[in-house]
Parts: structure tokens; C-alpha cells; sequence
């Protein structure tokens, strides 16, 4: 399974070029706010230089392949995942490429993965976001390949209990992450598992094996060096197991490792070396789920989420110094003021601002993952890239709570949704001294709230007139609290609950509606 993404880079000169489009009195449209965001000139040279280097090589030499092996009864099969963001800048910037994956897809010998569209950490924000992330994807890879997947990964191989229940939910059958021992014990990652809780299948990298192939391949230290195909195919022969998932970033043929080191004939050779052997055959990641029975359940709870990213494969190549979780933080608590100004031009720069990439970019870590850092990011420290993310959301941030601060209603609808301070937050009771283990954050959890606490509760609060003092003075929504202050003050029980969410409803509807 290859991995193919490349991200939209930042501008380093942004507020230079912002201050020039000022002064010459611009309008600026969307169109140009990404102009001015992203680093277009470099983010158009390297996606042209991996296309000629790796995309389209490799995608030729994996398809003359698979048409040599199509009248055998053992077939090449692979399976790709390719980021949104990276097949947008094929459309724009090599055209070739997409047909090259056409061309791949018509074969039948190829499984497209679902991901997020984006390649971001959006399962972190919220779940509206990253499920509209996912479907977005699967959007795009029916407009462009002409092909629906049902097998998927999050970002980087990012994996627990949650993020499969999602995946469930949106009818995917096989969910592919990273075999780390911490989560697997004594367990091999060379066999089908299931989440915990859900039916939907994982098939855990192999990463040893792999990244024999993605990091290891050119190195002269190496004592396995060099490695062949043959090499290569003896270890898959006489690895134990039900199936092994080889998972590596496509950039690795021609990008990281160039042509004259022997790549491409490694993956030339590479099937037919395989299909030597009677035990070993190629399948898709779906058919290996299929065909392979599951061996147990796997927990991952969400505090041991897991990714294939450095030696941790947590998610502390992205979220590990206060440099990355001020600038998630702030990234992530513009999510709800650009919902509630609901306009594209803001969607699209946030979620391009919500690529993986930036943040990786702003790593610290040292020794082997800290050089791996250093390798993909175009800046020249940690430093200058947590720099430069923070001009553009600065901006961004601006743009957005103007907005906000022109409209009243769409500051209310933010009001609504936001998470309020924990101390903050409404605590329900039942009678004095006796609370319920139910809490409101924003409105939204409050409506909630008000239609399975018991009518005691709703009794208790209401006499004492704590629902509207906490909706005018923590929400900020003084038309609603004063409709709540004029309900009868004779309503009781089930029809006090009845009136206080008519009066709520009504109020969101003429929100958001």
C-alpha cells in the first residue's frame, strides 16, 4: 500500500505580500487569499518534481507489472491512498498524473483507500468536521478515478477505538494503522483483527518489513545492504502470519531514495520475485479481510492513539511541543467561529490550514526522528515554521471574528456552539445539595440536557431562575433569557420541560436557520 500526499507549504514572505496587496487596494477573494497563504511557486515545483521523479515512474513500472501478470492465475495487486490536497494539485499542476492513476484503476488490480481529504488531524476538532473531511474524499475519488472505497486509514495511520467506530459508521470494512507492540502485546500484526466494539477490520502495517523498503533501502550502513528483490521476497517467504501489509510513502521511488540507487528495478523485480514462492500471492486490502479469518480484538483507547509517525507512532510528531499545541489550540478553537460565520472562503483556508504537515513541520525532537523532520520541511528551523503557520492563522483569525463582531447573530450562533470554561459550565441538580451527573458546555449540550434530566430538576432550576441567568450571562443571549423569564411561572413537570424547549428551538431556528 503506497501512501501519496503532498501538502500546500506556507508562505514565508505572507505578510510582506499582504501589506503589498493592501497598498495596491486589492480585493481579496479566495483565490488570492490562498495566493497569499501558501507558497504556490515552491508547492508547484515540488509536486512537479515528484510527479517526474515518482509519480508517474512508478505508476508505470507498477502497471507494466500488473499487465504482465494478468494471464497468470497469481495476480499483482497494490493499493493506494492518495490525500485530496495532493490529486487538486495534479489537476492543476500535472494533469498526467491523475490520468497515470486512471489508467492504474481501470487495471482492476487496485484498491483505493478513503482518508481525510485535507491529510489533517481533524478527528481532533470535531467529528462533523472529520467526517465531512472523509466524505469529501470519497467525493473526489468518485469524480476523478471513478472509484468508492471501502477500506480507509486517517491521516498518517492515525487509529483508536474512536476513530474506528467512525469508520464503521460510514459503511467503510477495513481500516489499515501501524503494528505497534504497545497495543498488540504478544499479538503478530500478521493477521486480521477487529476493533474494539465494532465489526469493521484492521490490518496492522508490518513496520519492521516495511520500512526495510521506505527508510532502509539506501543505506550503506545497513548490513543488509543492498537489498534485492530476491532478498526481499525470502524474508515476505518466511515471515509467519495470515497477511502482511507492506505500507510506505510513494515518495520513497524517486523522491527520497533517486532513480540511480536501483529503486525502480527493486520494484520492477519485486512481484515476479514474490509470486515465486506457492504461498505468497497479492491481494487488496479488502480481499485480505475477506479472505483471512479475525484473530481477536484490538483495544486502543484514545489515550493510546497510535500512528506510524516517528519511533513514539503516537501522535507526538505533531503534538509534543508548546510551539505545535498553541498553534493547534488556536486552529482548533477557530473551528466553531468559521461554522458559525458559514462561508467557503473561510472553510477552505482553515482546513488548508489544518493539513498534518504544518505541524510536523514545527517538531523539535532530536536524534533520528528530529533528522527525518529536518528532511521534509522547506524551513529552516522549527522555529520559522511555527512562525510563519501563526501570520496566516493570525489573519485568518482576524477576518473571521470581524465577522463575527459586524453580526450579532452570527455572534450568538458562536455563542451557541462554543465550549464554555469549566468553570463555567451548568452543573444540573436535582434539589439542593443533590447534583446530577449531567453538565452543559454550550447550548447545544444544554437542549440536550434539558430532554433526559428529570422534571424535578428542570422544577428546581427553573423556580430559582438559574437557566436564564446562565443563557444571559454565559451564553450572551439575552432574547432567549428574557423568553425563558416570561414563561408562566405555574408550569411544572413535564409541561414546564415541553415550554422551555419550544422556547429553545425556536430560538435556534432563528439562529442557524
Amino acid at each position: 500500500m503506497f501512501e501519496v500526499h503532498q501538502p500546500y507549504r506556507i508562505e514565508r514572505n505572507f505578510r510582506k505580500k499582504l501589506l503589498e496587496a493592501v497598498a495596491r487596494g486589492e480585493k481579496l477573494s479566495l483565490d488570492k487569499l490562498k495566493q497569499l497563504y501558501f507558497d504556490e511557486k515552491l508547492n508547484r515545483f515540488v509536486f512537479q518534481r515528484a510527479a517526474r521523479r515518482c509519480y508517474l515512474p512508478a505508476n508505470e513500472t507498477i502497471l507494466a507489472e500488473i499487465e504482465r501478470f494478468k494471464g497468470y492465475g497469481k495476480k499483482f495487486k497494490v493499493a493506494y491512498s492518495i490525500s485530496g490536497v495532493l490529486l487538486e494539485q495534479a489537476a492543476m499542476w500535472y494533469p498526467d498524473v491523475i490520468d497515470s492513476f486512471k489508467r492504474l484503476s481501470r487495471t482492476g488490480m487496485v484498491e483505493f483507500l478513503d482518508q481525510t481529504y485535507y491529510h489533517s488531524l481533524a478527528f481532533l476538532v470535531a467529528e462533523e468536521e472529520f467526517v465531512y473531511q472523509v466524505k469529501e474524499h470519497r467525493r473526489l475519488m468518485k469524480e476523478t478515478l471513478g472509484y468508492t472505497p471501502i477500506s480507509v486509514e486517517n491521516t498518517e495511520f492515525i487509529y483508536n477505538n474512536y476513530v474506528a467506530s467512525v469508520f464503521e459508521r460510514l459503511g467503510y470494512k477495513a481500516v489499515m494503522t501501524e503494528g505497534v507492540e504497545r497495543v498488540l502485546g504478544w499479538r503478530s500484526p500478521n493477521y486480521v483483527y477487529k476493533a474494539k466494539g465494532a465489526n469493521i477490520k484492521i490490518l496492522f502495517r508490518n513496520y519492521r518489513l516495511s520500512d526495510d523498503i521506505g527508510f532502509r533501502f539506501g543505506a550503506k550502513w545497513w548490513k543488509e545492504y543492498p537489498l534485492t528483490a530476491e532478498k526481499y521476497s525470502a524474508w515476505l517467504a518466511a515471515t509467519p502470519g495470515d497477511v502482511i501489509l507492506i505500507a510506505i510513502d510513494y515518495e520513497t521511488f524517486g523522491e527520497h531514495f533517486p532513480a540511480e540507487t536501483g529503486i525502480f528495478e527493486f520494484l520492477k523485480w519485486l512481484p515476479g520475485e514474490i509470486l515465486k514462492w506457492d504461498h505468497l500471492r497479492f491481494a487488496t486490502p479488502s480481499e485480505a479481510v475477506e479472505r483471512n479469518p479475525v484473530r481477536d480484538e484490538i483495544d486502543v483507547p484514545e489515550h493510546s492513539t497510535i500512528s506510524w509517525a516517528d519511533l513514539e507512532r503516537d501522535l507526538s510528531a505533531w503534538l509534543h511541543n508548546k510551539m505545535q499545541w498553541n498553534a493547534f489550540d488556536r486552529l482548533r478553537g477557530l473551528w466553531l467561529a468559521v461554522r458559525a460565520v458559514d462561508k467557503h472562503i473561510y472553510y477552505e483556508l482553515w482546513r488548508l490550514l489544518s493539513i498534518s504537515d504544518h505541524f510536523y513541520y514545527m517538531s523539535t525532537k532530536g536524534g533520528g526522528p528530529g533528522d527525518v523532520h529536518t528532511y521534509f520541511s522547506p524551513y529552516g528551523s522549527a522555529l520559522e515554521a511555527f512562525v510563519n503557520y501563526s501570520n496566516v492563522l493570525s489573519d485568518l483569525e482576524s477576518r473571521v471574528v470581524d465577522e463575527l463582531v459586524k453580526d450579532e447573530r452570527l455572534r450568538l450562533k458562536y455563542a451557541w456552539m462554543r465550549h464554555v470554561p469549566q468553570q463555567e459550565t451548568f452543573v444540573f441538580y436535582i434539589e439542593e445539595g443533590r447534583q446530577l451527573e449531567v453538565t452543559a458546555y454550550n447550548m447545544f449540550s444544554f437542549l440536550e440536557s434539558l430532554k433526559k434530566i428529570p422534571s424535578a430538576s428542570i422544577d428546581y432550576h427553573h423556580a430559582r431562575r438559574d437557566f436564564e441567568r446562565w443563557i444571559r450571562d454565559v451564553v450572551g443571549d439575552r432574547t432567549l433569557a428574557e423568553r425563558i423569564s416570561a414563561i408562566d411561572p405555574s408550569l411544572r413537570d413535564e409541561s414546564l420541560r415541553q415550554k422551555l424547549l419550544e422556547e429553545i428551538e425556536r430560538r435556534k431556528n432563528e439562529l442557524f436557520d
